[in-house]
Parts: structure tokens; sequence; C-alpha cells
């Protein structure tokens, strides 16, 4: 392209005549052209014949022409200048006259109603909202103080209740409950057995006023008796506590403070799950390896085979123990 020689342009050709005088020397299609600008054919062939209807505004057309005429190589202010003779008054009508918009403030009824509508879409929306939670059978609607608790299901499948009162206070009232009702169940014992009493030493002292031998001998039975559970007694105390099981499928819980455990076997069987409760224990049976999941693991002990399990080494975030046990 640029090993065609260049030829002074004729000052009194139009800019298209220019542009197409050029692209014949070169032998370039109007096509080639149009791919080379990024241009429809149209607008390369309007340019040539000096018709812009293609290209309606000014800055455009001086554009295109500028591209063009760098494209062929010639020098493009003459284009340029052909163009402004030809077109000059032209561009002076094509100018847009600036439109002065005038802001007027909003009047006072309008930002009143405006108001108005969003104060009745508010109260429809509560409307809408009580008569939603009147349906579901609620009595009142829920307030920002409610710690009702609520249910999550986890990944494995299990429910995790989270929310609500804290589980302290919680254990702090069934301990209370279970404090007064065993107060309740003692005192009602010993009214039990004051009465039994009674009526043993009614039927008791009858017989010993009379001087019967038989009371003497009912007395003796019950000495040696009493001599013999004390025999046993010792006996049984005397005899050895239970060895921990050294069985693989046996795991041995104990509860030193309250715990939630979770234990799945090697068949993905769940076989002990629950939230336990302090000084309390359990024995898991189930097909080895074990997947443990057991929370407030420093208050736990397990044994497995016979041997303590040291969780805090297995004891990761919020101090729970997740891990496979018999692999």
């Amino acid at each position: 392209m640029s090993d065609t020689p260049y030829s002074e342009p004729d000052v009194a050709a139009s800019p298209g005549e220019l542009l197409r005088r050029q692209r014949e020397a070169m032998a370039l299609s109007r096509d080639e052209v149009a791919e080379a600008l990024n241009l429809r054919p149209a607008v390369i062939d309007g340019l040539e014949r000096d018709d812009y209807e293609e290209v309606p505004i000014a800055t455009y057309r001086r554009g295109y022409l500028r591209s063009y005429a760098n494209l062929l190589g010639i020098d493009p202010a003459p284009v340029l200048a052909a163009y402004r003779a030809r077109s000059g008054g032209e561009e002076q009508e094509s100018k847009v006259t600036p439109v002065h918009v005038v802001n007027k403030p909003p009047s006072k009824l309008g930002a009143w109603l405006f108001r108005l509508a969003t104060l009745l879409v508010i109260a429809g929306m509560v409307g809408l909202t009580l008569m939603w939670w009147q349906s579901r059978g609620g009595s009142e609607p829920p307030t920002p103080g409610d710690n009702a608790p609520v249910a999550v299901d986890s990944l494995d499948g299990t429910t995790i209740t989270e929310g609500g009162d804290a589980p302290g206070d919680e254990l702090d009232e069934r301990t209370g409950d279970w404090t007064q009702e065993v107060a309740a169940t003692r005192a009602e014992e010993a009214d039990a057995e004051t009465d039994a009493g009674t009526d043993a030493a009614d039927s008791a002292g009858e017989p010993a006023a009379d001087g019967d031998e038989p009371a003497t001998a009912d007395a003796d039975v019950a000495a040696d008796d009493s001599s013999a559970a004390g025999d046993d007694g010792s006996e049984t105390a005397a005899e050895p506590a239970a060895e921990p099981s050294t069985d693989p499928g046996v795991l041995e819980l104990t509860f030193n403070e309250q715990s939630w455990t979770e234990i799945f076997d090697a068949t993905d069987a769940r076989v002990f799950v629950g939230l336990q409760q302090p000084g309390t224990s359990a024995t898991v049976e189930g097909e080895p390896p074990f997947r443990l999941t057991v929370g407030n693991a420093t208050g736990v002990e397990l044994t497995w085979r016979g041997e303590p399990v040291d969780l805090t080494t297995r004891t990761g975030a919020n101090n729970v123990a997740r891990f496979t046990l018999g692999e």
C-alpha cells in the first residue's frame, strides 16, 4: 500500500472524488476498504459519492473521511478542506441547539401524596402479615426477645436444637424439678415407714405382754438372718470390679459433664446418639471402625479395647471431637 505512487490531489475535486481516485489507483474494492475501516460498504459508497445520508452527524463524517484518507496513505488535510468547502453551511445548520431544562421544585401537595401512599403501603403490609400469622394459628406475633429453640438438620442427617435458653439454665430448671420430686417422694416414703413401724410395734407389743416365747424365737431368727446378710454383703463387697471389655466392637463412655454424642459404626448405622447428662455412662456395641462426634469432649472419658482414648488430642474448635476409631 505504501509502494503506490502518491499523486497531488486535485483541490477542485470533491472529497469523495479524491478518495475514490486513490482507491482505484491502489486497486482496492469498496468491500476491502469497508472491512479495513470496520464500516458498512454503503457508508464507503456514500462517502465517495459525497452523499452523507448514512452518516448524519458531521463529526462522524470528518472522522470517517480522515480514517479513509489515512488508510489510502494520503494527507487527510486536503480531503477535509474540500469537505468544509462543499458543506460548510450544512454543518452550521446541523448543529444541535442546547435545550435549557428548568427544574421546578415539587409541589407540597405531591410530597404529601407520596407520604400518604407510603403509609398506606406500609399499613397494608402489616395487615397482610397479621392475617397470615392468624391463619397459621398464632395467638400473638413473635417478639424480638423470643428465645424459642429452633431445630436444624445437619449434613449427616441428625437434628440439632439451636437457640432458646442456655443449656445451663435448662439444666438448672430440670435439676430443681427433679430435686423437688425426690424430696416429695422421700417425704411420702418416710410417712409410709412411720406408719408401718407404728403398726409393727402395735402388733409386736401384744405377744410381749402375754409373755409368749415365739417372739423371742422370731428375734433370734431375725438376728441370724441379719448376720447371714452381713456375711453375704461382705462377700459381695469383696468381689473384684468388672474389668473394661477388650472387645473391639464395644465402646465404653463416661460423661463427667453434659455432652452431645453421636456414633456411627462401619455399616453406617447410628448406634448411639443423644444429649448425655453428667454422672452417666454408656456401653456402645457395633462393628468397627466407629465414626464419633463428641461435644464437650474434655468432660468425657472413652475406653476402647480396655484402654482409654485421649480425646483432648482429637478435639477441634468449640471443644468438639470428630474422628474415626479403629481404622
